[in-house]
This record gives structure tokens, C-alpha cells and sequence, in this order.
């Protein structure tokens, strides 16, 4: 390109040659250098950056080879995604990504409220605007071992107190925060709404509206209010957080899924609820587990057992003692696994005695997922001792009794269809893959109902291994008949 529009090259530099992938996208996208310009200072202050001060002699030295610092090129990559439609990276307009921070990236982020909520809020609009299958997911890194572990550590360390306020001002004069108490009550029930509509569905279908959602939280966290609505605002927003996390591993983002887990401890934190940041830790466990990390998702267990020891309820003590046998039965522990499995049992039976009602974010935790998570916890011991058909019979009366529960209990089809397809498993184990069938067959009728990718690649891989066991067999025939007819390797909703 000859020119930049503005009457004159001579701005750039030496060593700068002109930006021709920019130009290309600036001139395309039919503003003028002052409107981009606008544009970048809007988006820079809805971040929080306000020191960013964009001109058109700026854009204009842009367009001539300049690399704007960090957060502009992330700012122009949005606002170009935004304008056509598709993802337009900052590769994409020729910029370079400056190295960010670990806490920009990985899960080592300030423990303070103000950069919680801002982390947040520029977490959720991005995934809102590029929640295209992958590209969000792909932008992020999975953190394990150390690098996972050491900065959640920091979840246990006291908040320090927080500074005196200043005297309060008359009534007349006090300028009241923007929420009333029938606004906080209705999105406390909102998140209860949220969480029961992903037990019926799956997190394929309201994804999209628990992150929107949670952006709308954040938004209220940056306005005055008093000290009361505020830690039940940061607690409204760990739920969401969580619950976003939650939908995000069980349709695949699993980067995404570890980021909205970091964000909800801190606002788990922020909010003064041990418990219920020892339930989002036993959420990244699980997705440990699931990763083939058991060694990392027993080190978040004990992090979540130890923060919230003296104030868990009977009900998120066993389920956290679950956990802990999923953990310990994947790491080839019998013996430690049994012992887990004994003291969720023993934690439950104290559940009606216990004199507070159970927050809404465990009360999911019936006797049927006690027994679904300890029969788990023996099935993949089972595989972790070469197919041991001896720990196979002992997650099998267990995974009976939870799935005749989930059978009666319409509001958690994907726990009902999760636990069909383990008693499948169980039987394969046994060696028994007539019986196997039958449960794989029923669980794929109601995995109909539910958008869970993470459940579908479980049926999917349990018919796999009925394959390759028992190819030759009618009934597996047909269950790879019904597989690719009703299940097939679709993308997911996000």
C-alpha cells in the first residue's frame, strides 16, 4: 500500500514497514480512523484500562507499522471479530502478542475483589463474543502439577482486613447502591434456576446464558453497594462462575472450564464461603480425574478439606470424601480408595442431623450420587487393576442402587444416563456384555435429552470397548447400529 489516508508516510519509522494485514481489515470495515479510535477507548475503559488514550495520529502510526502494547491488540481482535462476524485474531492484523503475565493466562491470579471482578468481567464478554467451538478454548492454556496447585494454595491464606470505611454519610445524602433486596433475592434464584436447568439438560444448552449472566453480576459488583450485598453478590458470582466452568468441562472446553473454576475460588474467597470454594476445588478435581491427572485432583481435594474442615456441612463433607476415592482408586490405591469410600458413607449418615439447610449448590448430593460416585470409585479401580473383575463386583451393587434412584428423580437425567453407562461398563468388566448392551442401549435413549458431549464420549467409549471384546456378538452389532443412528460425533452447542 502507498498511503495512509492522512496526507503524509513519512510518520513511520525506519525500521517499520506498513501494517498492510490492518489496513487491509481497517479499510474493509468502512471506519474512519476517528471512529476506531472511539471504539478502542470504549472497550479500554469497559476493561478497566482507563490510562489508554487512543487519537486518529495513533491509529494512524498503527496502520504504519507500530505495535500497540497489551490490552490494544486483544481490544482491535475483538472489535474486528465483532465487525465481520468471524474470529479475527490478533495474528490475523498483523500485530504481535506481547508475553502475557502468568496471571493473565495460567491460574496465578491477585487474590483482591476489584481485579476478581475484572478478571471476570473480561473473561465472560470474551467467551460471549467467541464462544465458537475451540477458538476461546484454543487461546487458553490447561495448568497442572505446580503450576496448578502452589497459587490456589493461597486460598487458604486470611484475607487481610479491610480498611476502616469513612464515616457514612447522612440519609438524605447516601447514594444507595443500585440493588434492592428483591433484585439480589431474584438472582440468587436465577443461579438455583440455572443450576437445575444443566442437571435436566445438560451444559450444551444454557451455557451461553449462566456466562452472560454472570457478566450482568460483575457489572453490579463495580457499582456502590453496601458490604452485605456485595459478599452476596461475589457469592451469586463464584455459583455462576462455578456453574459456567461446569457446563464448559462437560461439553469438552476444557481450558475454559479450569479458568471459570480459578475465578469462582476467588470469588468463593471474596465471599467469605469456605464451603463453597471447597465445592468449586472438587469441581477441578473432577476435571483432574477426568484429564488422567489423579495425583492433582487429590491434592485439590485436600486443599478443598482442609480450608472448609471446620465449617463443611455432613452433606459436602461426604461428597468431598467421594472425591477423594475417585482420586485415590485412579491412582491404584486400593486401600486408601476403601478407606474414602468409608468415610463418605459414615459423613452422610449425619446429613439429617445436621441443624442449617445445605446451600442449593450441594443439595445435588443425594444417597443416589453417594452411591453413583463410590461404585466409580470401584470401576476404575477395576480398570486401574487391568479389568479386575473382582473391584467390578464391587461397584456393581452400588451402581445398581443409584441407578434404580436416578430412575425415579426426573430433575438429573444426565446422572441417570452417566450411571446407566457405568453399570454398561461394570458388566463389560464382568464379562458379561449381553447385560452391557441393554444398559448402553437405555443409556443412549436418554442421553437424547441431554446436550453432555462428556457423556456421549463416554457411551461412545464404552461401545468401543464392547467392539473390540465382543465385535462378533448380535446385540453389540446392533448397540453400534443405534450408536451411529442416534449419537452421532456432532458439535456441540456452547
Amino acid at each position: 500500500m502507498s498511503g495512509n489516508g492522512d496526507g503524509g508516510t513519512n510518520a513511520a519509522s525506519a525500521d517499520k514497514r506498513q501494517n498492510e494485514l490492518l489496513a487491509s481489515w481497517f479499510v474493509r470495515s468502512g471506519w474512519s480512523k476517528g471512529e476506531l479510535a472511539r471504539q478502542v477507548n470504549r472497550r479500554a475503559r469497559q476493561l478497566g484500562a482507563n490510562h489508554i488514550s487512543t487519537d486518529t495520529s495513533r491509529v494512524r502510526r498503527w496502520l504504519d507499522g507500530e505495535n500497540p502494547r497489551e490490552p490494544i491488540p486483544r481490544i482491535l481482535s475483538e472489535l474486528f471479530s465483532e465487525r465481520f462476524g468471524c474470529v479475527v485474531s490478533v495474528e490475523d492484523l498483523g500485530l504481535r502478542t506481547a508475553r502475557q503475565t502468568p496471571s493473565a493466562t495460567g491460574v496465578d491470579l491477585p487474590w483482591t475483589g476489584p481485579q476478581t471482578v475484572a478478571l471476570l468481567s473480561e473473561f465472560s464478554r470474551s467467551d460471549l463474543m467467541l464462544a465458537r467451538r475451540g477458538f476461546l478454548g484454543s487461546s487458553l492454556v490447561l495448568s497442572a502439577g505446580p503450576s496448578l496447585i502452589e497459587p490456589l494454595q493461597r486460598w487458604l491464606v486470611p484475607s487481610p482486613p479491610a480498611p476502616l470505611a469513612p464515616p457514612e454519610p447522612a440519609a438524605a445524602t447516601r447514594r444507595p447502591g443500585r440493588l434492592s433486596r428483591p433484585e439480589l433475592e431474584l438472582l440468587e434464584s436465577t443461579t438455583v434456576m440455572f443450576r437445575k436447568w444443566d442437571a435436566q439438560c445438560g451444559g450444551g444448552l444454557r451455557r451461553k446464558a449462566v456466562v452472560g449472566q454472570l457478566h450482568e453480576v460483575t457489572d453490579l459488583l463495580q457499582e456502590p453497594q453496601s458490604e452485605g450485598t456485595t459478599r452476596r453478590l461475589f457469592k451469586v458470582a463464584a455459583e455462576l462462575a462455578e456453574l459456567a466452568g461446569w457446563m464448559s468441562y462437560d461439553v469438552g472446553l476444557q481450558p475454559t472450564a479450569q479458568k471459570y473454576f480459578v475465578l469462582a475460588l476467588h470469588a468463593a474467597k471474596e465471599a467469605g464461603d469456605k464451603p463453597l470454594g471447597s465445592y468449586v476445588l472438587s469441581s477441578m478435581s473432577r476435571q483432574m480425574i477426568h484429564l488422567g491427572r489423579p495425583d492433582d485432583a487429590l491434592e485439590l481435594i485436600h486443599l478443598a478439606q482442609y480450608g472448609s474442615r471446620d465449617c463443611a456441612s455432613p452433606r459436602t463433607q461426604s461428597m468431598l470424601y467421594a472425591m477423594e476415592a475417585r482420586a485415590y482408586a485412579n491412582m491404584g490405591q486400593p486401600g486408601k480408595c476403601k478407606r474414602a469410600v468409608r468415610m463418605a458413607e459414615d459423613a452422610f449418615t449425619d446429613v439429617d442431623d445436621w441443624d442449617e439447610p445445605d446451600p442449593d449448590w450441594i443439595r445435588f448430593f443425594s444417597e443416589a450420587e453417594l452411591y453413583g460416585e463410590n461404585s466409580h470409585s470401584f470401576r476404575d479401580l477395576a480398570y486401574v487393576a487391568g479389568r479386575s473383575p473382582a473391584y467390578a463386583s464391587l461397584a456393581e451393587p452400588l451402581m445398581e442402587k443409584a441407578v434404580q434412584l436416578f430412575a425415579e428423580d426426573a430433575d438429573h437425567q444426565r446422572s441417570y444416563a452417566l450411571n446407566l453407562i457405568g453399570m454398561a461398563t461394570v458388566h463389560l468388566l464382568q464379562r458379561e456384555p449381553e447385560q452391557s448392551t441393554r444398559y448402553a442401549a437405555h443409556a443412549m435413549e436418554v442421553a437424547k435429552k441431554v446436550r453432555s458431549e462428556r457423556l456421549n464420549t463416554r457411551i461412545r467409549k464404552t461401545v468401543d470397548n464392547a467392539v473390540r471384546d465382543y465385535g462378533d456378538l448380535a446385540e453389540v452389532i446392533d448397540l453400534t447400529e443405534q450408536l451411529a443412528a442416534e449419537l452421532p460425533e456432532t458439535a456441540q452447542a456452547v
